[in-house]
């Protein structure tokens, strides 16, 4: 079997260009959950040309994250940074560990959750770059309590998002 070929050039440029991203360690998280879990948005999918969305998920010691779900266009990644965090790969649940990676191609059953009483932290990676910020603050004005939604409206808000239970 041969090694895929590079994808074709999309900067056509005879020299380099100065444009980056950078996000500082001591930049606030973007979110904060009632319940301690922060959310830092590293690299949204507008800042990468939708290739891809990297987040810093800090979960608090308290109990939390989703279910079993799926996604029908984007894949999903984790990569465990510290703690124990709960990875559902598909069939069952298992711990992931410091230096764990976890890599869900599109329509994958997958979940996580922090039930270890500690704090936990872990990279998410969307691919390509969904605009996945507006689907977790909208979570978190529904935990806040400042947005209630009816059943339907859930259901609309799951399908406009990608996220399939």
């Amino acid at each position: 079997m041969s090694a895929p070929d590079y994808p074709p050039p999309r900067y056509h440029g005879e020299q380099g260009h100065t444009h980056t991203h950078l996000r500082r360690a001591d930049q606030p998280p973007d979110i904060t959950y009632p319940n301690g879990v922060r959310v830092t948005y590293l690299a949204r999918g507008s800042e990468t040309s939708g290739d891809f969305g990297l987040y810093r998920w800090d979960f608090s010691p308290e109990p939390s994250g989703p279910g079993p779900h799926f996604h029908r266009g984007i894949s999903e990644s984790f990569f465990v940074l510290s703690g124990r965090v709960r990875l559902y790969s598909g069939d069952r649940w298992i711990d992931g560990t410091a230096g764990d990676f976890m890599h869900v191609p599109p329509g994958g059953l997958h979940g996580f959750r922090n039930e270890s009483g500690e704090p936990a932290s872990m990279l998410l990676m969307f691919t390509p770059g969904a605009p996945r910020e507006s689907y977790f603050e909208t979570l978190l004005k529904l935990r806040d309590g400042s947005l209630e939604l009816t059943e339907p409206e859930l259901d609309a808000f799951g399908e406009r998002h990608d996220n399939w239970t």
